[in-house]
């Protein structure tokens, strides 16, 4: 997640793009430059990782390519190919558990699938659900959708369908974009280098005492701020970049503390992880959602795909129960969405102050430490 703050990183990004300001008389430039730079970035960064990445790229190009053009038993042969990727994420998240092992694994394979196979599955649904007529893409294009740089690690998680459509536009930044785009990049710099590492400096300093409920209860407040700052600062320097480079990557965090309700809440935070489940696994279940319980049912298998998604571990696990339970209530009581404009202000901001606390019950779960986090828990009781 961190490779985009190191100094070589981010001279070589801006080298990017200066390079691309220069050629920008070549209309193809965005496309074919930005391809050498993917590869020769990952080619530096890790030889094992850019051949495990090329390899995985081109293997799924080529069922995308079949899955545009087949038509015998296409929902099966798009089943398989979905069912595929996810066992090879799941297979490569145990060996990096170490719940068995393979001579031939390298952690470092970890290294940008997470983000890649939910891009990958993105494609086959074009490919599906539009097929010869619009769902087929060249190499070229492909191959730079899944292996963005700026967003390679920790998303945004842009659709194929919107990267394929600035890929056609020519390279044209103006000054204003260019300016928008530099000072994206240093709030997030900010945020990450300045703000996150000192927050984490207190954070573990406190953590280190014997924790009474009022500690705890500010190492919760206190961590949920930080890792605001950490995702939202990485999908700043994302946005920045990316912006910079001919590409529109969408916003992450769109003023996510003033949620009224759970579901809104997570249409604003990592908007990008919530809408890429709702738009992949509603759209599997939509025809037999008849009901608000049907419709809740969904809510909680994908809360918890997302809780699985950040980690194997019973603590995710929980953490994915607990806000699909309530985002299945709020369902099922028509209280999913709150408009500001039809509501008083003091009972907008109630239900913003009860989502937040919603939340910040189960956000030092994002720690992924288990001794941490019960820590935690038994300090706010009291044990």
């Amino acid at each position: 997640m961190s490779y985009l703050l190191n100094m070589y990183a981010l001279v070589a990004l801006f080298g990017m793009v200066l390079v691309l300001m220069l050629t920008r008389w070549w209309r193809p430039n965005k496309r074919w430059l930005v391809l050498a730079f993917n590869l020769l970035f990952l080619l530096v960064f890790s030889q094992k990782l850019f051949v495990f990445s090329l390899v995985y790229v081109l293997l799924n190009y080529l069922g995308y390519l079949f899955l545009v053009h087949v038509r015998s038993g296409r929902r099966w042969w798009f089943l398989a190919l979905i069912v595929g990727n996810v066992a090879l994420v799941c297979g490569v998240r145990l060996l990096w558990m170490g719940v068995f092992e393979h001579p031939y694994f390298d952690a470092i394979y970890t290294f940008g699938l997470i983000y890649t196979v939910l891009k990958v599955i993105d494609a086959l649904y074009l490919a599906y659900y539009v097929g010869r007529e619009g769902g087929r893409a060249p190499l070229l294009d492909y191959v730079n959708y899944l292996l963005f740089i700026p967003t390679f690690t920790s998303g945004p998680i842009l659709k194929f369908r919107d990267f394929l459509a600035d890929s056609k536009k020519p390279y044209t930044v103006s000054a204003a974009d260019f300016e928008a785009g530099v000072k994206r990049i240093i709030l997030g710099l900010f945020k990450k280098v300045v703000l996150v590492a000192s927050m984490t400096v207190v954070f573990k300093s406190v953590l280190e005492q014997d924790l009474t409920p009022l500690h705890s209860l500010f190492l919760m407040v206190w961590f949920y701020a930080l890792i605001y700052f950490d995702f939202s600062g990485y999908s700043d320097i994302a946005i920045g970049f990316g912006r910079l480079m001919g590409y529109t990557i969408p916003e992450n965090f769109k003023q996510p503390f003033q949620s009224p309700t759970l579901t809104q809440y997570w249409r604003n935070w990592h908007a990008t992880l919530g809408d890429w489940f709702r738009d992949h696994i509603y759209m599997i279940f939509s025809r037999q959602l008849s009901s608000r319980w049907a419709g809740a049912g969904v809510s909680m298998l994908i809360m918890v795909l997302i809780g699985l998604w950040h980690g194997f571990s019973w603590l995710y696990l929980l953490w994915g129960v607990y806000h699909g339970a309530l985002i299945g209530l709020e369902s099922l009581l028509n209280k999913s969405t709150v408009q500001r404009r039809k509501v008083s202000a003091a009972y907008f901001w109630f239900r913003c102050a009860v989502t937040q606390l919603i939340v910040l019950l189960a956000i030092v779960v994002y720690s992924g430490n288990t001794e941490t986090v019960l820590r935690i828990y038994k300090g706010l009781l009291g044990l």
